[in-house]
């Protein structure tokens, strides 16, 4: 297993103002797009005080080592399910539909002076013999640079400055 600990900054701005960043289906649409990503679909849910997103996202894999191309093919879809009891916290699921591996874990978001910080906290577990711990650090490097373009378009996206 490997661990995902990673650190985001939104400047001069509010928990609820990110928090409701990352509840509109566009800002989520405006990350794939960035990514560049093949397939996209998003579903956000408001419950109580919180909300259930899901994100079913397809990436292509010509850009990633040949061994690991080998085991997913042409393309690999993420399935993104985040559980928010409240703007400042959310539990994570990432699977890999037909693929054995997974992504559990949280993230937070807290005020830091004018700043949002928000820390994720994730575990990835590939259960393939031999090769699983590879492919465990391809997944966990491939999660932090996702994380990253959500924070660049994020800070974009909060300033107004963003554009498809």
């Amino acid at each position: 297993m490997k661990r995902v600990n990673h650190t985001l900054s939104y400047p001069g701005t509010t928990v609820d103002e990110v928090y409701a960043m990352l509840a509109d289906p566009a800002y989520r649409k405006a990350v794939g797009d960035y990514q560049r990503v093949i397939d996209f679909s998003c579903e956000i849910t408001p419950s109580g005080s919180g909300m259930t997103a899901r994100l079913e996202q397809a990436h292509s894999t010509d850009r990633i080592p040949s061994f690991a191309q080998r085991l997913v093919g042409q393309e690999i879809r993420f399935v993104q399910e985040e559980t928010w009891s409240s703007p400042s916290g959310a539990d994570i699921r990432v699977t890999i539909p037909g693929k054995p591996g997974d992504m559990t874990g949280s993230t937070s978001l807290s005020q830091s002076g004018d700043d949002v910080v928000q820390q994720i906290d994730l575990a990835v577990k590939v259960s393939i013999p031999l090769v699983g711990g590879k492919v465990e650090d391809l997944i966990a490097g491939f999660v932090v640079k996702a994380f990253d373009a959500e924070n660049k378009v994020g800070v974009k996206w909060l300033r107004g400055e963003w554009r498809v």
